[in-house]
């Protein structure tokens, strides 16, 4: 007879190969199990239901349940949850309601992570008011509300805009006796940061240090870059400061945002100081720092130092991605050396790329090679209205007037939508060389083609 150590062994055998994607394995290894005697209980397919649900696809966890019938194992709440969370992943509400309605028939109670998930899934779906009403299905429930239950509707009346409700619930669930963790500071701090109110966040990051409570990397970071982002650079380098004396600067995060704010703001010799004060430290660097170390140099003229930092990164173990490309490329073009930025994009292919390749056909433009900028364009798989209107200022600006007009229309029937200036430009620039009546028929051949779109 096989004892249940040996179900409990092959389970194990189990979630070690769904932990790290073998699910194929892991299927091999319920066989052999069976062959020996050893049957599969309900925690081995509420295993691979998660396994599925996480890494396949939610219909091929669903099959693992008709399995689990026809070897009549009936299933728990764990399989119904982890069913449910499958299907709020990809967003699949009638799934998660069919659920629901399918466990309570079998004489499943949910549980409050049940109606977590589906109350996450709602918000997910931008549906605040039905997610709310699952909030309260809880209460009705007599279901004890979990800290988890109070983070997910904070965090989705955030996430969805309703900021301001969230502080209100927030404040009303403290004095009902609701003790906040550092989860739940971080979900408020982090949505009104991103609701422009740095202000109430500052506010809300003392009261969280006066809670008793530690302010993670996260919480930090998060505020930092509001302050960068509204341009309170003074405030930002505060919280940095304050991060270094915490030690929270392990992994050069942190540098990269002070130093990716200073370079966007041209504030190169200050990003300079803060670059050195991270390679010094035992910052480990990583893909982001590399980048943001190379923009740098770029950004001050000193391409052969960014070149010198590229070859460390690769000696490191790290390649090259397409940030990477565009950054050189642009340090390229700033420097003028347009003739080096298109070696550069034949030596380095990277067709995908609309940034950099925007930057080389405006670049090409201004060094007067118009007709290189148009084979660029040709050759891009992807177009915005950035690369319709830099080629179409630039023949402008070269008096190629014909071809801007050919170009500008081309762009409106393709369904691109155009920016104003370099509709201006094409008009002024036919009206100067005398052409009032070919700015008439432009504008009604435009007119017929955005009707046509519609």
């Amino acid at each position: 007879m096989v004892s249940r150590s040996s179900t409990r062994f092959l389970n194990i055998c189990i979630a070690s190969f769904c932990k790290v994607k073998h699910l194929q394995r892991a299927e091999t290894v319920i066989i052999d199990g069976i062959r020996i005697g050893v049957l599969p209980d309900v925690v081995t397919y509420n295993t691979l239901i998660n396994a599925y649900s996480r890494f396949v696809s939610f219909d091929a966890a669903y099959s693992v349940l008709d399995r689990m019938k026809e070897a009549c194992i009936n299933p728990d709440i764990v399989t119904y949850n982890s069913l449910i969370a499958g299907a709020m992943r990809h967003c699949l509400l009638s799934n998660c309601m069919d659920l629901f309605e399918e466990m309570i028939d079998l004489g499943i109670k949910p549980d409050i992570w049940s109606y977590n998930t589906l109350m996450h899934c709602f918000f997910k779906l931008e549906r605040p008011d039905e997610a709310y009403r699952v909030f309260t299905d809880i209460i009705l429930c007599y279901l004890s509300p979990s800290q988890a239950t109070y983070n997910t509707i904070l965090n989705g009346l955030c996430k969805c805009g309703f900021v301001e409700n969230a502080l209100m619930l927030f404040r009303k669930l403290k004095r009902h006796g609701f003790v906040p963790s550092l989860v739940t500071y971080n979900i408020l701090i982090n949505g009104l940061c991103k609701a422009w109110r740095l202000k109430t966040a500052r506010w809300m990051l003392k009261e969280l240090g006066e809670s008793g409570l530690v302010p993670n990397v996260i919480t930090y970071t998060t505020v930092m870059r509001c302050c960068f982002r509204s341009r309170r650079f003074e405030q930002g380098f505060e919280i940095f400061e304050e991060m270094i004396d915490k030690g929270y600067t392990f992994d050069g995060f942190a540098y990269c945002t002070v130093v990716g704010a200073l370079v966007k703001t041209s504030r190169i010799e200050e990003a300079s100081h803060y670059m050195e004060r991270m390679v010094n430290t035992d910052s480990c660097l990583d893909m982001a720092s590399y980048n943001t170390l190379i923009n740098l140099y770029c950004k001050g003229s000193r391409l052969e130092m960014a070149h010198e930092v590229l070859d460390k990164m690769e000696k490191e173990g790290f390649e090259r991605d397409e940030y990477t490309n565009t950054i050189l490329m642009n340090g390229l073009c700033e420097e003028g050396d347009v003739e080096g930025a298109m070696e550069y994009m034949n030596t380095v292919s990277f067709n995908s790329n609309m940034v950099a390749l925007n930057t080389l056909v405006d670049r090409c433009c201004k060094a007067d090679r118009i007709d290189y900028a148009f084979k660029i364009f040709n050759s891009m798989n992807m177009r915005d209205s950035f690369t319709y209107s830099s080629l179409i200022h630039n023949l402008c600006k070269a008096g190629r007037f014909r071809c801007a007009s050919k170009l500008l229309l081309s762009c409106v029937r393709s369904g691109m939508k155009i920016l104003p200036s370099a509709k201006r430009a094409v008009f002024d620039c036919l009206r100067q060389s005398g052409h009032q009546r070919e700015v008439k028929r432009l504008k009604s051949e435009i007119k017929l083609a955005l009707s046509a779109v519609v």
